[in-house]
């Protein structure tokens, strides 16, 4: 019987990196076991932070002090660039190993090498989050990145720390060679590509996207896991902005429903409860042309918008939406800005 790619990125990690390497252990779960899940001072891999459990990691290595594990390295696996991500897929896992940096322990995101490479804005958003919480989250798809930091923090923090400061800035570098290119230099530029609509006179940005309610109820499309990726890379690059998270092929009604039936849902509750952030809807549209309605709900019938004929229509509906809310010609409704403008 095959491995999942879980287990065999769990393998990979143990092999390539050892079970108990320069002094530190393993704490790392295969399969048929799903103690996890479990939040790790009760002997599991997730980390919670102000009340929220964020996602269950793959691997953590800890120092042995007495009878207590101390985690100094959580590492989240991910076999997505050999399995068609070459976007914002990438990021579905992102905050995973999130919990763990919230927590003051090293973290770090492992893509296995595969057919795509790693999207720079993600080494883009792992360099923000470093900074912004002052404990290294890395993105890498080299197993001896691990395997250095380890190894330097067994010996020479001195040194561990300017091994890290260095793939950090060589990180962002890639990030930053994107950012002059293909963005033009531009925050605004940046966040129209990245369906991000932002104002000089606003302390809050329009993040839209695509999501459906059946991208929350249906585990094969991972959608939690993206749109929460898709949230953190908006809140670290615009940290002084609020987010209004804007679901544009989602009824209100959609909404309200999803909120009742995911309500102990990881995942989602980070999404609506964050008090930084608003999701709004098509009906949260207001003086939306009935033109572009009608090009919005035609996106609901359509599964799949990453192919043409689908991917076509979604630019040309979400492009006249991105310039309708720049310009400010279409606005949210009562219920979004009064929720923005007292979170």
């Amino acid at each position: 019987m095959a491995l999942s790619s879980d287990e065999t990125i769990k393998r990979e990690i143990i092999d390539h990196v050892g079970i108990a390497p320069f002094g530190y252990e393993a704490r790392v779960f295969f399969e048929g076991s799903n103690d996890d899940q479990k939040l790790f001072e009760d002997g599991g891999l997730t980390f919670s932070h102000n009340g929220k459990s964020y996602g269950s990691n793959d691997c953590v290595y800890v120092k042995k002090e007495g009878n207590k594990d101390i985690p100094v390295l959580a590492i989240e696996g991910t076999d997505a660039l050999n399995r068609g991500s070459s976007g914002n897929a990438q990021m579905q896992r992102l905050h995973h190993a999130y919990g763990a940096v919230l927590n003051g322990v090293v973290g770090v995101y492992y893509l296995k090498k595969g057919k795509h490479k790693i999207q720079e804005d993600l080494y883009g958003i792992t360099y923000k989050m470093s900074k912004n919480l002052k404990t290294p989250y890395l993105v890498t798809d080299e197993l001896d990145v691990i395997k250095n930091i380890l190894m330097y923090m067994s010996s020479d923090m001195s040194k561990m720390h300017e091994y890290i400061n260095n793939y950090l800035e060589s990180s962002y570098e890639k990030f930053m060679k994107k950012f002059k290119t293909r963005y033009k230099g531009s925050w605004k530029e940046f966040g129209k590509q990245r369906s991000t609509v932002t104002y000089d006179d606003k302390d809050y940005v329009v993040k839209y996207s695509s999501r459906m309610a059946r991208d929350f109820t249906d585990g094969s499309r991972r959608g939690g896991h993206v749109a929460l990726g898709e949230l953190y890379l908006s809140k670290n690059y615009f940290l002084d902005k609020k987010i209004i998270y804007l679901w544009p092929r989602m009824y209100l009604t959609e909404l309200n429903e999803l909120c009742e039936k995911k309500k102990n849902d990881k995942e989602w509750n980070k999404i609506i409860t964050d008090d930084q952030t608003v999701v709004a809807t098509m009906d949260d549209l207001i003086n939306l042309p009935n033109s572009l309605k009608e090009k919005l709900m035609k996106l609901r019938e359509i599964d799949d918008l990453n192919k043409n004929p689908g991917r076509k229509s979604k630019v040309e509906a979400f492009g006249k939406l991105h310039a309708l809310l720049y310009s400010k010609e279409v606005a949210l409704s009562d219920r979004v800005m009064k929720r923005i403008n007292n979170p």
